[in-house]
């Protein structure tokens, strides 16, 4: 019996009882320690606002009262983000092709299910009535994933043949895998690269051959991988060596001041209602795509460099329509 079936059958037990439930009683009845009995009543009162009373006559538990009589538990325990989280895994579940992993997600598919039924979130009602939509995702070689996820998990070196898209060149690459990324619906190994002595990312559709091999991974400390890849803007990251200043328009201002682009960003608004975010970054490649997507609503303020870039886009797609 794991925590959600006890607090639903202690909230049955005393909604139930006409007199208080003594806690050895209901210790029998949950089938747990009377520490995890107390954890329990506990969590019922500080989370879910259950009015559960203890009365020292009868050294046992009860609702109080009128209030008592008319609490029920919540309809839906998660925030948010807790079920963004649990409809994704589901849905990347449901979406798995037929693998040697089937047998040991079996348990947890069926598990994140029985939650969602108990809570009313049925599995067909929520794929009704909660969308989850990816965009641009690409697909990768089933092999190829798989080599590159067990040798993340094993600390095995990689030999890839790449196909980098900017050169469209192929390359053969030895790697120490890092970790493995999910970023905007596509998966990305971050690794140290033998041959450019460097950690770098690669998307993971892009991998034309790949092979496991015996050797040790060279293991990179988690604070030098968080500031290389988490110091700067998009998945091409590195040490930030610019800050981007950008200005919004007032009628976008205010959809991307609730927006986060970078959890070292910096924001405020104007005087003339305009939005000003400033962002660091390192490589400029994915922040131009997503400034371009903002069109005339957005003004690159700051480095010139990056404003040039920008423009010089903007005046090659006015380009293609002039005829």
């Amino acid at each position: 019996m794991d925590r959600f079936d006890r607090i639903y059958l202690l909230d049955g037990l005393l909604r139930n009882a006409r007199y208080p439930i003594a806690g050895v009683e209901l210790q029998r009845r949950l089938e747990c320690s009377r520490a995890t009995l107390c954890r329990i009543i506990e969590d019922m009162r500080d989370f879910l606002g259950a009015p559960i009373h203890y009365d020292r006559r009868y050294n046992g538990y009860q609702y109080a009262g009128e209030e008592g009589g008319t609490y029920e538990l919540p309809g839906l325990w998660f925030n948010a983000s807790e079920l963004h989280a649990l409809l994704t895994i589901q849905r990347l579940l449901e979406e798995m092709q037929p693998g040697l992993l089937d047998q040991h997600l079996a348990p947890l598919k069926a598990r994140i299910e029985k939650i969602l039924d108990r809570q009313g979130l049925g599995a067909g009602e929520t794929v009704r009535r909660i969308r989850i939509l990816a965009m641009a995702a690409r697909t990768v070689a089933g092999e190829h994933f798989q080599r590159v996820a067990g040798a993340v998990l094993q600390r095995k070196c990689l030999l890839v043949h790449y196909h980098g898209r900017e050169r469209d060149a192929v390359t053969e690459r030895k790697l120490s895998p890092q970790r493995l990324v999910h970023y905007r619906d596509n998966w990305y190994l971050d690794a140290w690269c033998h041959m450019r002595s460097a950690l770098r990312s690669f998307a993971l559709e892009r991998i034309r051959d790949s092979k496991v091999l015996p050797e040790t991974a060279r293991n990179i400390p988690d604070t030098e991988l968080d500031a290389h890849f988490g110091s700067a803007y998009g998945i091409f990251a590195g040490q930030p060596t610019q800050t981007a200043v950008l200005r919004f328009s007032p009628e976008r201002a205010r959809w991307i001041a609730d927006e986060r682009w970078h959890p070292q960003q910096q924001g405020r608004m104007l005087d003339d209602g305009r939005y000003e975010l400033r962002i660091p970054y390192g490589d400029a490649r994915e922040l131009i795509m997503d400034i371009l997507r903002h069109g005339s609503d957005v003004e690159v303020v700051a480095p010139e460099e990056l404003r040039r870039e920008v423009a010089e886009r903007l005046r090659a797609a006015l380009r293609i329509y002039e005829d």
